[in-house]
C-alpha cells in the first residue's frame, strides 16, 4: 500500500483512517449480501439500514429533538444558497438578514437576491473578512423570513465558535466546513445544511436538518426536486440518492461515538490541534502572520501569509517533501491554509507544526 501524506486539503477532505479501510474491505462485496456499496440498491434493506443508523447517530450526535427532520440531498452547500432563498423567501414583500462573514456567505447572499430581499444584517467586507461581529455591530430584523450565516468560512478562516442568538427569527446556517466539529445548541436553528466533503464523509451527499414550523412556512408551488418538503416526505428516497456517500457518513458518524466519544470530546481535540498551529504562528515574531483577528480564528482552517510570495512557495514546495500536502490558500486570497478538519490526526499537525518552527527558525 501507497504510504499516506498528511493531506491538509479543504475539501474533499481527510478521512478517519478507519473509515477508509472499513470501507475497503467491504468495496467488492458486503459481508452476507456479495453486493458491492457501490452498486447496491438504494431500496434494499441494507439501505434502508444505512439511513436509519446515519439519522440516528445524527440525533444522538447533536441531540436532535423529534420536530426535526434529516434528509440527504445532492448539489453541495451552492444549491442550497438557493433552495433555502426559494423554499422561505420568495414571495412578495419577503426579506432575510444574511450575516457575511466570508466568501461563502457573500455568495449565499447574492444567490438568495435571485428570489426575494437579502440583506446584509453585518458585512466584514471592508476588513477582508477578518473578523466576526462585534457586540451592537449586528443588525438583525425582527419580520425577516430567516437568518443566515456560514458557521466557518474556509478560505478567510473565520469561525463562529457558539450558537448566534437570532432573536427568536429562524437561523439558517451552512455548517459545511465544521458540522460535527462541536456540540450545536439545537433550539437556536431552523435549518442546518452541510455537504459532507469537508468533516462528515466524501463529496456526494448534502445533510440538511430542518425544523417542522420551518417546514410549514413553505409555500406551494415549487419543483419538486427543490422543494425540501419533498425530501421530507420520502425519506430522502426520492430519487437515487448517493448511497456510498451516505454509507461514508455513517462509518464517519460511528467513529466519532465510538472512536472519538462524541462531539464535545471532538471540540477538545480541535481546540488542540488548531491551538498548536497558532501558537507558532503568534510566537513568530512576524514571520507568519495569521490572517483571521484571534477571536475568530477557526479550528478548521488555519489561514496565515509568510513574508513574500516566493517564501510562500517554497513554503508549500519543502511541507510537500515531507508529506504534509495541499497547503497552498485559495487563489482568491493566496497565502498558506492548513485544513485540520476532525479526521486529520494530532500526529500530523505535530508534524507540520515543527516544519513551521524549522522553516522559521524559531
Amino acid at each position: 500500500m501507497t504510504e499516506r501524506v498528511y493531506n491538509f486539503s479543504p475539501g474533499p477532505a481527510v478521512l478517519p483512517l478507519k473509515v477508509l479501510e472499513e470501507a475497503q474491505r467491504n468495496l467488492v462485496a458486503l459481508p452476507q449480501i456479495g453486493i458491492s456499496p457501490l452498486e447496491i440498491s438504494h431500496r434494499s434493506p441494507w439501505f434502508q439500514g444505512v439511513l436509519d443508523e446515519t439519522e440516528a447517530n445524527l440525533r444522538r450526535l447533536l441531540a436532535i429533538p423529534d420536530h426535526y427532520r434529516i434528509v440527504f440531498m445532492q448539489g453541495g452547500s451552492r444549491l442550497q444558497f438557493s433552495l433555502v432563498a426559494m423554499n422561505l423567501l420568495r414571495g412578495t414583500g419577503r426579506s432575510a438578514d444574511y450575516v457575511v462573514t466570508g466568501s461563502w456567505g457573500q455568495m449565499a447572499m447574492q444567490e438568495a437576491a435571485r428570489e426575494g430581499t437579502a440583506r446584509a444584517a453585518y458585512n466584514s467586507k471592508p476588513h477582508n473578512f477578518d473578523r466576526l461581529p462585534q457586540h451592537g455591530e449586528l443588525e438583525l430584523d425582527p419580520r425577516a423570513r430567516y437568518v443566515h450565516l456560514t458557521s466557518n468560512e474556509t478560505i478567510q478562516g473565520v469561525q463562529f465558535q457558539s450558537d448566534l442568538d437570532a432573536g427568536g427569527v429562524p437561523l439558517v446556517a451552512d455548517l459545511s466546513s465544521d458540522f460535527l466539529c462541536r456540540p450545536l445548541d439545537m433550539s437556536r436553528y431552523g435549518l442546518i445544511y452541510a455537504c459532507a466533503q469537508k468533516n462528515a464523509g466524501p463529496a456526494g451527499v448534502t445533510i440538511v436538518i430542518l425544523r417542522d414550523d420551518v417546514l410549514a412556512q413553505i409555500d406551494e408551488g415549487l419543483p419538486t426536486m427543490l422543494d425540501y418538503r419533498s425530501f421530507v416526505k420520502e425519506k430522502s428516497l426520492i430519487n437515487t440518492p448517493p448511497v456510498f456517500a451516505i454509507y461514508l457518513v455513517m462509518l464517519v458518524t460511528r467513529w466519532l461515538l465510538d472512536d472519538v466519544g462524541g462531539l464535545a470530546a471532538m471540540l477538545e481535540i480541535n481546540r488542540r490541534k488548531a491551538g498548536l498551529l497558532y501558537d507558532v504562528i503568534d510566537g513568530s515574531r512576524g514571520f507568519y502572520r495569521g490572517h483571521a483577528q484571534p477571536n475568530a480564528r477557526s479550528l478548521m482552517n488555519v489561514t496565515f501569509r509568510l513574508p513574500d510570495d516566493a517564501t510562500q512557495d517554497e513554503f508549500v514546495k519543502q511541507a510537500k517533501a515531507r508529506g504534509l500536502v495541499e497547503l497552498k490558500g485559495h487563489r482568491s486570497v493566496g497565502g498558506i491554509r492548513a485544513s485540520i478538519y476532525n479526521a486529520m490526526p494530532m500526529a500530523g499537525v505535530e508534524k507540520l507544526r515543527d516544519f513551521m518552527r524549522e522553516f522559521a527558525r524559531l
